[in-house]
C-alpha cells in the first residue's frame, strides 16, 4: 500500500455500498448530553437529539440494553440500526447528536419498516421549533383547574 488516499473519505462508505457513513458518539458524556434534549419514540426505537450548535455532520450513538435480549440479539439489533441509519442519513440534521435506544421489536420488524421509522423520527426531531426542546417536566403541585363536580364550602 502506497498510502495514497482515494477520494476525500468524508462521509463515504469504504465498501462502496449506498448510504452515508455517520460519525458515532463514543463517550458517556456525549450520550448523557443527548439524553437531555428532545425525544421521540416509535415501536422499535426511542430517539434522543441535541443541537450542538455547529454545521458538522450529525453524530449517532446506539444503546441496546440487556433487557432487549442476550448478547447475540443485542449485537444483531445494533448492526441493523447502524445499517438503517446509514440508509436514511439524509434525514438527519447537521449539527445534531442523536442517541437511538433500541426496543425489542427492532430485531423482528422488516428492514424497510425500520428505515421508515428512523426517517420519520429524524423528521420529527428536525421540525422547526427554534432549538431542540428540552424534555417536559411534570409540575409538582395541585390541580390546574377546579373540579366542577366537587362542592366548595365558603
Amino acid at each position: 500500500m502506497t498510502g495514497e488516499a482515494v477520494g476525500d473519505g468524508a462521509g463515504e462508505r469504504p465498501d462502496g455500498k449506498g448510504g452515508q457513513r455517520l460519525a458515532r458518539l463514543r463517550r458517556r458524556a456525549e450520550f448523557l448530553a443527548a439524553a437531555g434534549g428532545a425525544r421521540t419514540g416509535g415501536r422499535s426505537v426511542m430517539m434522543q437529539a441535541r443541537l450542538r450548535g455547529d454545521d458538522e455532520p450529525p453524530r449517532v450513538g446506539f444503546t441496546v440494553t440487556k433487557k432487549v435480549g442476550n448478547a447475540v440479539e443485542r449485537n444483531r439489533i445494533r448492526r441493523r440500526l447502524r445499517a438503517a441509519v446509514e440508509r436514511c442519513a439524509a434525514a438527519a440534521a447537521p449539527g445534531c447528536d442523536y442517541v437511538l435506544v433500541a426496543r425489542r421489536p427492532a430485531i423482528t420488524m422488516s428492514f424497510e419498516a425500520l428505515v421508515a421509522e428512523l426517517a420519520a423520527g429524524f423528521d420529527r426531531l428536525a421540525r422547526p421549533r427554534g432549538e431542540v426542546p428540552s424534555p417536559r417536566r411534570r409540575s409538582g403541585g395541585g390541580r390546574a383547574t377546579p373540579d366542577p363536580t366537587r362542592e366548595t364550602t365558603s
